[in-house]
């Protein structure tokens, strides 16, 4: 696996489980919820799969909705599911929790030796603005843009989030590579609009798509800059 074409302008980057600790916080927010509740016996990730689920169907419903709606939504029928509380303050803890999301140990350097080699740096991710806010301040002030389905009023894999955000980076698809760890939304965009794809495979378990194939596939991020090296575009 190789990337061809020429030296992108522009990186976009999926924000949750590629830059930010997603599954990890995900799972601290549900133990909190579930510790609160007085029901810590039930496994978080139970919860978080579940929770997962919900969230998908209703990013795809055809009426917009607020990720903040959505996460809430989706937390109270995951609860329900397993017959459990669930409450306005369950939201709140979830979704402030989000902001507070670190990223991956290696993002920052990562970010600063792509900015430095001359790359503009775009996220694009299903959540609202200021959530992201949060994690944003913790990536050492290296992104350029920050495209949200707010904005769009669209969730990946929609072809309007990515259009949306080409159009406000002024590049086309030729002049980015996409750099995602979500199989289901972001490789699912890159093989119906044709864009260059890194998956960034953290090993979660989440498995590729059977019918298509990233350029590259890498483990962690700091591993971008080192590949852009090895081809000639650093």
């Amino acid at each position: 696996m190789t990337l061809a074409g020429s030296r992108p302008d522009w990186l976009t980057f999926d924000c949750y489980g590629t830059l930010i600790q997603w599954d990890e916080g995900l799972l601290n927010g549900v133990r909190q919820i579930l510790d609160r509740h007085g029901v810590g016996n039930v496994d978080p990730a139970t919860v978080m799969r579940i929770y997962d689920k919900h969230e998908h169907v209703l990013e795809q419903a055809p009426m917009y909705r607020t990720f903040r709606e959505i996460a809430g939504e989706s937390l109270r029928l995951a609860m329900e599911d397993l017959g459990l509380p669930c409450d306005a303050s369950d939201t709140e803890l979830l979704t402030s929790g989000i902001s507070k999301m670190p990223p991956f140990p290696e993002v920052v350097q990562a970010l600063g030796e792509l900015k430095k080699a001359g790359f503009k740096l775009c996220i694009i991710s299903n959540t609202d603005d200021d959530i992201i806010a949060g994690n944003v301040a913790r990536l050492g002030g290296h992104i350029d843009r920050v495209v949200t389905a707010q904005q769009a009023g669209a969730y990946k894999p929609s072809r309007r989030i990515f259009e949306h955000a080409h159009s406000a980076v002024g590049a086309g698809k030729d002049a980015i590579v996409h750099i995602c760890a979500s199989p289901h939304l972001d490789l699912v965009a890159a093989r119906d609009m044709g864009f260059r794809c890194i998956w960034i495979d953290r090993g979660t378990g989440r498995p590729p798509l059977p019918d298509y194939e990233p350029d590259v596939i890498l483990p962690t991020l700091d591993r971008v800059p080192r590949l852009f090296s090895d081809i000639g575009w650093i």
